[in-house]
């Protein structure tokens, strides 16, 4: 495995994990009823963070596949991969 796909590799894991962390945390929520009240303002920020990881991940997953593969849309995939990155950044660095 040559060193970016190893990079790819670790950075598709962790927004893998982020991703379905989120998910199975919006599906808890939805599953507590008696607490719905508690958890109503958290609502739009953690399904809009389960957009964007979800995101990362599946960008994430096509650029470590075209580098894998060696497929010539590997760089577009890659700038991809970047571009969600900063975006990830931008919306969860604290201010």
């Amino acid at each position: 495995m040559r060193p970016l796909a190893a990079l790819l590799a670790i950075l598709m894991g962790s927004a893998v994990a982020l991703a379905s962390g989120l998910l199975l945390t919006w599906v808890v929520i939805m599953f507590l009823p008696a607490e719905q009240a508690r958890f109503a303002p958290e609502h739009a920020a953690l399904v809009r963070a389960v957009l964007v990881f979800t995101a990362f991940a599946a960008i994430t997953a096509a650029s470590f596949y075209g580098e894998q593969r060696e497929r010539r849309w590997r760089l577009a995939a890659h700038a991809a991969t970047l571009a969600m990155f900063a975006v990830a950044v931008w919306l969860y660095w604290p201010k």
